[in-house]
């Protein structure tokens, strides 16, 4: 968020990013390291050197970074395992598209939103990211007497 803000500024020294995000140099080093080798960032020596995107922040998707950093998008599985479960699995099969739907949702969400979105509304209260429209299902709240296994 710190290379997306000050974009338009330059390279950017570690210790100015760690400061601005509140992070261990260490561990922001570590980040900065597979943006770059995923070429989301540039690095350059030198005294005048630094860190930046290599792209605007108009163009880089919070969901690039999110696989990268962390693997498939919904802690449900990718999408193909599940349409192979769905298919598969009869007895399972509304439960996988549930967590099919969630995975669908929120990668509609991560893939329509870049760090120039997220920059943007930062800057004024209330507003967020652009919200997709997703279809809303109720669920019946869980009685305290019926135990989680017996979902």
């Amino acid at each position: 968020m710190t290379l997306a803000r000050q974009h338009q500024r330059g390279t950017l020294k570690i210790w100015q990013i760690a400061s601005d995000s509140d992070l261990p140099g260490k561990f922001l080093e570590v980040i900065l390291v597979e943006l770059r080798n995923a070429r989301l960032v540039e690095s350059i020596r030198g005294t005048k050197g630094g860190y930046k995107l290599r792209r605007a922040p108009s163009k880089i998707r919070l969901s690039e970074i999110i696989r990268l950093i962390d693997g498939p998008l919904a802690p449900f599985g990718d999408a193909d395992k599940l349409r192979s479960l769905i298919s598969r699995d009869a007895e399972h099969r509304g439960l996988y598209q549930v967590f099919l739907d969630v995975r669908d949702a929120a990668a509609a969400i991560l893939d329509s939103t870049t760090l120039a979105d997220i920059v943007k509304s930062s800057g004024s209260p209330g507003s967020g990211p652009k919200k997709a429209h997703t279809r809303r299902r109720h669920f019946p709240s869980r009685s305290p007497r019926r135990r989680a296994s017996s979902y």
